[in-house]
């Protein structure tokens, strides 16, 4: 079983993936500062989160390929 997350990570996580599709890589340090330049995230805890699945998302993808 998997980890539960919102709608909200999932849907701002792929929008932004489809928007910056070139910027987001699999390293969630950096993840996390380019979320900090692109979007204007309150919370800390919401922003690691949404910076996690935007590297889950990128893995799945490079297995795909």
């Amino acid at each position: 079983m998997g980890k539960v997350r919102t709608i909200l990570i999932k849907s701002v996580s792929k929008e932004l993936i489809n928007k910056y599709p070139d910027i987001f890589t699999t390293n969630f340090d950096e993840n996390k500062k380019l979320l900090d330049k692109y979007v204007e995230i309150d919370s800390k805890h919401l922003r690691n989160r949404i910076s996690g699945y935007i590297v889950n998302l990128l893995k799945i993808r490079a297995r795909e390929q």
